[in-house]
């Protein structure tokens, strides 16, 4: 998305991004000064920070600008949601490279701020810097509930769930790439997927109220990798049944009986959980306000075991080892 038309200076470019950008009660001072002030929140404080970097995790014919930074955005929330948070304000780094424009970028916050407001976050400063490619990086402070959700809550014996379907974000992935081949309906909902995840914020929430809290992580690596962070940081294993993995009609059409990347694949930011037994899918589902489904369990051991499927790939993602 090369352009003729020159960057303003950073500092009018950051005063021109800024501007309606909504500031709640809980900010004593936004944008404009050397921090921002918020006020003091009686909730212990999540903290997280993630970074979109061109040519390895998005390329900007791919999508508008706008979807580009709603995502910067709702993988950040995604990280909140998993511990069963609020998120309450961020701050974005962006490093720039030549070839935008200042409308480019008005674009990109019009996506940021979008979702900004949808999760009631507040963007409370930044930083502007350049690059040899384009790379959106934001840390968000959330609150936490009573019951936080963490990794290494999972006890044996408890039910596997998973919020959603899996495997979208994959296959949209792939069909950007040219790697996989679909038309109509279905390629426009496994791209839209890719593009434009939902964080279960009102899920994790719902979430946290169980008691005792469920071990739980949001599905960035993949669902096989993801699950395998449950367990070693819990010390346990988990069995799989390939045949309860929910998959969409879209995944289905293209992909057939292949589950490959709905337990390889990552970027669904859906919720994997696990909870003592007597919790439904109906009655999860309902608590949720998202369709949940038990897919397998937690066991003695540290295997991680798939039942009623060959030949999976199980590598997830790895920023290290992404294909260049």
């Amino acid at each position: 998305m090369p352009s003729k038309r020159k960057l303003p200076g950073e500092f009018e470019l950051i005063e021109r991004l800024v501007k309606g950008l909504r500031i709640s009660r809980k900010i004593i001072l936004g944008p404009g000064d050397d921090c921002a002030i918020l006020a003091p929140s009686k909730a212990p404080q999540l903290f997280t920070i993630d970074s979109m970097i061109e040519g390895v995790h998005f390329r900007l014919g791919w999508g508008p600008p706008e979807k580009l930074g709603a995502k910067a955005l709702a993988v950040n929330l995604s990280d909140i949601a998993a511990m069963g948070g609020t998120p309450t304000a961020c701050v974005i780094n962006l490093a720039i490279r030549e070839g935008l424009d200042a409308r480019f970028f008005d674009r990109l916050y019009i996506g940021i701020r979008k979702t900004a407001q949808r999760y009631d976050t507040d963007v409370v400063g930044g930083n502007i810097t350049h690059g040899d490619r384009l790379a959106i990086t934001v840390a968000l402070l959330g609150d936490a509930s009573r019951n936080i959700m963490r990794r290494d809550l999972a006890r044996i014996g408890d039910d596997v769930f998973v919020t959603g379907t899996v495997g979208d974000s994959a296959a949209g992935l792939a069909i950007l790439d040219g790697k996989l081949k679909a038309r109509g309906a279905t390629r426009e909902y496994l791209i839209e997927r890719h593009l434009n995840p939902t964080p279960r914020i009102e899920a994790g929430l719902a979430l946290a109220k169980l008691n005792p809290a469920p071990a739980a992580i949001d599905i960035s690596d993949g669902l096989l990798q993801d699950l395998g962070h449950i367990a070693k940081r819990s010390g346990v294993g988990a069995e799989i049944d390939a045949a309860s993995v929910p998959v969409s009609p879209a995944y289905r059409k293209l992909m057939r009986d292949d589950l490959s990347l709905a337990l390889g694949g990552g970027e669904d930011y859906e919720l994997l959980f696990s909870v003592g037994s007597g919790h439904s899918e109906q009655s999860l589902s309902r608590a949720l306000g998202v369709p949940v489904h038990r897919i397998g369990r937690i066991i003695n051991g540290r295997r991680i075991m798939v039942r009623g499927t060959h030949n999976v790939k199980l590598r997830g993602w790895d920023q290290l080892r992404a294909p260049k």
